[in-house]
């Protein structure tokens, strides 16, 4: 039952982009198709520019607004900005007055551990009315009390640079685990939730968001197999121990049946003669069958031949690494047979918007459909390319010539337009901060306040922090914004969310009072371990969303120059900066629904959406000006850019929905099956589903499909959220046209219906009321079905269905 925030941030699209294999991975951008840019509108950016100022309408926001482009963009400014971080008393890593040294995280667990037995008990011991209507509140401070040291060491041991505060993160993580083990099998929980939940049936005394923290507890009990007789359990608890074992295994120790390939550098003709010579050895050139210049010789190799056994090697994964899948999948199987569910693909999605297997394939069909004419005409170009090369009439296109033509294809386009580097003067960080502080105010009435770190408050001294502050509410946020690259830092972008919102109550307050420990300086400040809180609440005070934001953008050391973004770039920080409105946003009373504490389907809709906002002229006009001279940026530039990035945007459409249909085939009852055959399965996929070549006999990639073990069973998530994120930029933004990514109207609208409720409310539901939209009301089959038929572009003819 009980589980952090940490699983949800592998549904990240950006992970998915950069770990999938580059062969099968292109910008998902949407943009203008190549035949139309001539009629973008050339000044458009610039037009703007001279309408819009800054919301200066709260104190002090035109110079937190100056202030927040300094900090990222001037290094002396920022120098004396981050003085007051350097002396005085350790206020501990996010404020929080355990973590001032390592062993703090001991202490924290420690104390942690003594409140949550305490909770225990209570829940354990309910027997009236009243003591039953708080068992929601208290397990969901259990899961709360859980999850502030979890979180938090997950993000330290990946993060600082302090190996003894790693280390330290790290024992208190397996901690809390070993805690959380036992709590998933203590059986009196579930049976004190379920008389719960049976009393307030009669009574309907909780709201709309204690309803759902209720259904989702006992949905995650029923997950953790608390009635199974102990026997069943006890295995249960081993295959769980198993599974967990292999599946790192399995993506930790993916290799190729065949390390390397050996080639007379003649074959190699095309490919970059810098990179040979560092490949060549004796007179002999040794190719890594995968990774980056394998890569780069299937999209450069002039001799087909070359390029098929280059191939052939790379799609091939070894016996030992098909081993380790079909061992984690059948153990799997086994684990979801014992739940009593008939494959784990329905156990693992009955808590998603999709619900079922069935609703998922529905959705991946309708897809399919939509977006074949379009690979179909994608095709066309492959094969006219190779014609063109081959001098023949009539040739035939291999899996081996798609990475070769689509890279001719493609250089020939970038060779009739601009340089893209250019670009990147259009986008220093601290412009591009300024802008979401800027759309975001306008939308939703936050705004981005800088603010001077404590000492000891963050991991590094290059990290900025911001107040998140609302017209309405006040302090609503903590963001700490880790932007800049150095040296062993982890290259992926990624949000994370330390802290989640929750009410913290009186009688919490009234309880940490009692405890009088002199760390803290208040009963409210003990309450929350130091860490930021809200105004008063008339039933107590809020915590308040701690959200850490990772990106990895080159600086020059030494320079005055602030650091430039590319394209793709800036639209990496929408997204992620996507995830964390979420979570600002969805400040619910309880944390088991806060944020993207939401269904792992749904929890991507608020960061694709930001990608369209990242492209729209009326939104870069906010900030996007050149750091040297100021100009506006003509926004052609970013048309070309979007339609390079759509070329070939159907090929791998087809390729990820063959990779969720994959995903669900092998979390269906099939791996029970002794002749279970994990190559199979994915070639026919391939040729039942697939427009372009299927890969041939012999090869079996998907031993280097990765995702398989971190999403198990919803992998057409990205997708999914793709398609719906389109479709609200479309209705619910105007697709941005008249001033639609700007209006506060909008922007209201969608938070009220979607953001605000975190995972609070059916998402379905949610989407109904922001599309205006009865179909998708209650959700199920035919509504997946539908979303599928909207298709990633919305309709061929330019319309919606």
């Amino acid at each position: 039952m009980f589980k952090s925030a940490i699983p949800r941030p592998w549904i990240c699209s950006r992970c998915i982009q950069r770990q999938t294999p580059a062969r099968v991975r292109r910008n998902h951008a949407q943009s203008t198709p190549l035949a139309s840019l001539e009629e973008t509108p050339h000044l458009v950016v610039k037009a703007l520019h001279s309408r819009i100022s800054i919301n200066g309408s709260a104190p002090g926001a035109r110079h937190d607004d100056r202030t927040l482009r300094q900090i990222f963009d001037s290094p002396p400014f920022w120098k004396e900005f981050s003085q007051s971080s350097k002396a005085g008393r350790n206020i501990g890593l996010f404020q929080n007055r355990y973590l001032t040294e390592p062993r703090g995280f001991e202490d924290f667990a420690n104390a942690t551990l003594k409140k949550a037995r305490k909770l225990v008990e209570k829940v354990l011991s309910a027997s009236s009315t009243d003591q039953y209507d708080r068992v929601v509140k208290d397990l969901d401070r259990l899961s709360d009390l859980l999850c502030r040291v979890i979180d938090i060491a997950d993000f330290v041991r990946a993060t600082h640079p302090d190996p003894r505060m790693q280390g330290a993160a790290t024992k208190a993580y397996a901690m809390m685990f070993e805690y959380m083990n036992v709590l998933n099998t203590t059986t009196g929980l579930a049976k004190q939730l379920d008389i719960a939940i049976e009393q307030s049936s009669q009574m309907t005394r909780w709201g709309e968001q204690e309803q759902m923290v209720a259904e989702i507890l006992k949905r995650d009990f029923a997950k953790s197999a608390i009635d199974l007789p102990r026997a069943e359990r006890e295995r249960f608890v081993t295959l769980s121990q198993e599974i967990s074992e292999v599946g790192p295994d399995f993506v930790d120790y993916m290799a190729p049946a065949k390390e390397h390939l050996t080639f007379q550098s003649s074959r190699l003709k095309g490919m970059d003669p810098m990179l040979v010579r560092q490949l060549t050895q004796w007179g002999k050139v040794t190719l890594p069958s995968v990774g980056g210049p394998a890569i780069a010789a299937l999209r450069t190799v002039q001799d087909e031949a070359t390029r098929k056994e280059i191939f052939m090697a790379g799609r091939t994964a070894s016996r030992a690494t098909l081993g380790r899948l079909r061992t984690l999948l059948t153990k799997r199987a086994e684990l979801a047979k014992l739940s009593k569910f008939e494959s784990y693909g329905q156990l693992t999605l009955k808590d998603k918007m999709a619900k079922s297997p069935e609703s998922v394939n529905g959705f991946l069909q309708a897809l399919s459909k939509d977006n074949r004419s379009v690979v179909e005409a994608e095709g066309v170009d492959l094969i006219m390319a190779k014609m063109a090369e081959t001098n023949t009439s009539h040739p035939t296109l291999q899996p081996w010539d798609k990475e070769y033509y689509m890279s001719h294809i493609l250089s020939s386009v970038r060779s009739r337009t601009r340089n893209p580097d250019f670009l990147s003067s259009y986008f220093s960080l601290g412009r591009v901060m300024q802008g979401l502080s800027r759309l975001f105010s306008r939308l939703y009435g936050i705004r981005f306040v800088p603010h001077e770190s404590l000492p000891g408050e963050t991991w590094n001294s290059d990290v900025r922090r911001l107040d998140v502050v609302s017209e309405t509410d006040g302090h609503v946020a903590v963001l700490y914004c880790d932007l800049f690259s150095r040296p062993g830092k982890s290259p992926n972008p990624a949000h994370f969310t330390l802290r989640c919102s929750r009410l913290i109550r009186n009688d919490e307050i009234q309880e940490a009072a009692s405890s009088n420990d002199p760390i803290f300086n208040s009963a409210e400040e003990a309450a929350n371990d130091g860490m930021a809180m809200s105004k008063p609440h008339p039933d107590g005070i809020m915590q308040l969303p701690t959200i850490a934001l990772i990106c990895d953008f080159a600086t020059e050391l030494g320079s005055h120059k602030p650091s430039l973004l590319n394209f793709s770039e800036v639209s990496t920080l929408f997204h992620e900066m996507g995830h964390a409105i979420h979570s600002i946003l969805g400040r619910t009373l309880f944390q088991e629904v806060s944020g993207t504490r939401c269904a792992t389907d749904f929890a991507e809709l608020p960061s694709v959406l930001m990608e369209h906002f990242a492209a729209d002229p009326s939104v870069l006009a906010l900030f996007a000006s050149h750091y040297e001279t100021d100009q506006p940026l003509p926004y052609e530039m970013v048309a070309e850019k979007l339609a390079l990035d759509k070329k070939f945007e159907g090929s791998d459409i087809e390729n990820q929905i063959i990779l969720s249909m994959v995903d669900q085939a092998y979390h269906s009852a099939l791996p029970l099956d002794p002749a279970f055959d994990t190559t199979k399965v994915y070639h026919d996929l391939q040729r039942t589903h697939g427009t372009l070549p299927p890969d041939p006999a012999g090869t079996s990639w998907q031993g280097f499909f990765g995702h398989l073990y971190g999403y198990g069973g919803s992998y057409y998530s990205y997708l999914f959220d793709r398609v719906l994120a389109k479709r609200v930029w479309q209705k619910a933004f105007a697709s941005g046209q008249d001033g639609g990514a700007l209006d506060r109207g909008n922007g209201e609208k969608f938070k009220e219906d979607v953001l605000k409720w975190g995972g609070a409310r059916d998402p379905w539901k949610c989407l109904s009321n922001a599309l205006r939209d009865e179909r998708l009301e209650g959700g199920g089959k035919s509504a997946m079905g539908l979303v599928g038929s909207w298709g990633i572009e919305g309709g061929k003819d330019g319309t919606t269905r």
